[in-house]
């Protein structure tokens, strides 16, 4: 597999004290060589946060994490790559709960305690030997894996670990957060294939941990796109093991709070763009903002317009100036907008103003900007306040080809 143009470096990252991580081989797709399940032991009392697909076709694993973080704490995550589990019947969600079951035998805690994730192929039931054997495997092996070795095993058309590290002060106490995360296509998350784990030693209570992830995620993994698919299976999961020692955070009221919240929200943000760095088929970062909006929620529905529009994404794929395109998917969003008041900005030139072309516009410059591996696009609506930023990556010959054979 090619890796990405695009791609960066995985990060150095410490461990995170609660957690212990374990990665085994199955056999899911016989024609894969590493390792597709990972088992996470998580310290007693952590707490859990998560943003779950709006898909009205989830998997079972969605719908048991869903029931779960009602309860708000976890001891172990196992994520399964190469089969979803996704439309499945009686037999995806039994093998599931037996899976999750065995788990919580293992690390003696209940099955509610226990939350799933599985990606891969739409509709071929989860095989229960495999799964069971692949978390005897796993948990066998725990505390002999890493991040690095948990991003490699959740991966599926991936074509380069995906992770991201930061910290925070939290009075005195130092805390460190790290997400690891897969994604390559089928990506358009609406929460929240995409699956994200983040994991940090701080202490916050579950239900303010729910309230941060949600507001960071309204930001992050929900601004990308790379084919407009949303998937069966997108999870997000946050876990707090509370080893860092620190005073809880119980809300915004407790001191620290807003540091640990911004580490959040940056954390999820590095995240959410290495996916998009990873589209199927993708050579180009393209990061879109509209302003001027009518309010926040019209410019994301404008932003998301222009993100996913192929004569877009494959105008910036040839590297074509046509900014008509863009001038189109607004008009097409169905919200607030005013051609004569409109703007439109490739990198740092303004190239439509006021219903028209700028007068001496020169091509030049935009396809310089265009010749790069990241592009901007912003678009102003001139009508109020309303602002969004959104990432997306332009459309290939690649994509297709890894589409068209996905199965095979």
């Amino acid at each position: 597999m090619t890796v990405s143009p695009l791609a960066l470096p995985f990060p150095a990252i410490s461990p995170i004290a609660g957690v212990r991580i374990g990665t085994a081989r199955t056999g899911y797709k016989p024609a894969r060589t590493i390792d597709d399940v990972t088992v996470i032991e998580l310290a007693e009392g952590t707490a859990v946060a998560g943003v779950l697909t709006r898909s009205r076709c989830p998997s079972p694993e969605v719908e048991l994490c869903a029931a779960r973080l009602l309860g708000g704490r976890a001891r172990g995550l196992v994520v399964n790559a190469g089969n979803s589990n996704a439309f499945t019947g009686a037999a995806g969600r039994a093998a599931a709960e037996a899976q999750g079951e065995r788990l919580a035998e293992r690390l003696g805690c209940p099955a509610a305690e226990i939350f799933q994730a599985s990606t891969g192929v739409i509709g071929v039931p989860l095989p229960v030997d495999k799964a069971l054997a692949g978390v005897d495997a796993a948990h066998a092996a725990l505390g002999s894996g890493d991040f690095h070795a948990a991003t490699l095993a959740i991966g599926t058309t991936d074509t380069f670990p995906k992770a991201a590290t930061t910290a925070a002060m939290i009075g005195e106490t130092r805390v460190t957060l790290t997400g690891i995360i897969k994604g390559s296509g089928m990506i358009a998350p609406d929460m929240a294939t995409m699956l994200g784990f983040i994991f940090t030693d701080a202490a916050v209570d579950p239900l303010f941990l729910q309230e941060l992830l949600t507001r960071a995620n309204q930001r992050s993994f929900s601004c990308i796109t790379v084919d407009g698919d949303t998937s069966t299976s997108d999870t997000v999961l946050a876990f707090a093991t509370g080893a860092a020692g620190n005073p809880p955070l119980a809300g915004w009221h407790s001191p620290g709070a807003d540091a640990f919240a911004a580490a959040l929200a940056d954390l999820c943000r590095q995240l959410a763009v290495l996916v998009v760095r990873d589209g199927e088929g993708a050579t180009k970062l393209i990061e879109i903002t509209v302003t001027g909006a009518a309010d926040d929620a019209s410019a994301h529905r404008i932003a998301m317009s222009i993100a996913n529009s192929p004569l877009v994404k494959t105008a910036i794929a040839g590297g074509d100036a046509n900014w008509g395109r863009v001038v189109m998917a607004v008009g097409k969003a169905g919200e607030p907008a005013e051609r004569d008041l409109l703007s439109i900005r490739f990198g740092e030139t303004l190239v439509a103003a006021s219903g028209a072309v700028v007068p001496g516009y020169d091509e030049a410059p935009v396809a310089a900007h265009l010749a790069g591996d990241e592009v901007a696009i912003a678009a102003d609506i001139g009508l109020g306040d309303g602002r969004a930023r959104v990432w997306t990556c332009d459309l290939t010959h690649g994509y297709i080809s890894i589409n068209a054979d996905y199965r095979s």
